[in-house]
């Protein structure tokens, strides 16, 4: 049987720097992954869509992946390694499944490229997937808490630079350890 998760969104059907589908296509995906890994329950799920869907109405970016340790009783001490568990077992059912960095929260934010990229840092704010590096336009590499997030964006930086340069560069998605993650989305958006 092949992977419910087949393939990326596709980028013909939408505007350039459509946040709101691309977190739209995010969360479906995201929930067919998890309901691939028999995870969640379907009313855990439906819970934590609703958070979702709230938490992108009112502009405050949250993971689907960290609402559903919550809706699941994880306690904050223990959220790293609930949200470890989640994202494993949701990274078996994506292929290919961004590889995991551990020392992904070490990298300098890439400013320029941020300030270059106005609307892709709105785009990395909205799915919690952090620019990890830019060298130019040449390599850039992007990262998630949520695998799915981290294909997401990587698609998306991809996109951004080929329409605007005709170039396409070599970019890179990998996933991220909460903590990282934590660290690096509050230094990047503020969060």
């Amino acid at each position: 049987m092949s992977s419910p998760i087949h393939s990326l969104h596709d980028p013909s059907v939408r505007k350039p720097g459509d946040t709101l589908r691309l977190l739209r296509d995010c969360m479906e995906q995201t929930v067919q992954a998890i309901q691939a890994t028999g995870i969640a329950t379907e009313t855990e799920i439906a819970r934590s869509r609703v958070v979702f869907e709230r938490s992108v109405a009112e502009g405050s970016p949250m993971d689907l992946l960290e609402i559903l340790a919550r809706v699941q009783g994880a306690e904050e001490e223990h959220m790293g390694i609930e949200v470890a568990r989640i994202t494993h077992a949701v990274s078996m059912v994506i292929h290919p499944s961004p590889p995991m960095v551990p020392f992904a929260g070490k990298l300098i934010a890439p400013s320029a490229f941020y300030e270059s990229f106005d609307q892709l840092h709105k785009t990395a704010r909205s799915l919690l997937a952090p620019v990890l590096y830019a060298e130019d336009t040449d390599a850039i590499g992007t990262g998630a808490l949520n695998p799915v997030a981290a294909r997401i964006m990587a698609e998306e930086i991809l996109l951004t630079v080929d329409r605007r340069f005709g170039i396409k560069p070599f970019v890179t998605a990998v996933r991220m350890d909460y903590e990282s993650w934590s660290f690096l989305t509050r230094k990047h958006f503020g969060l």
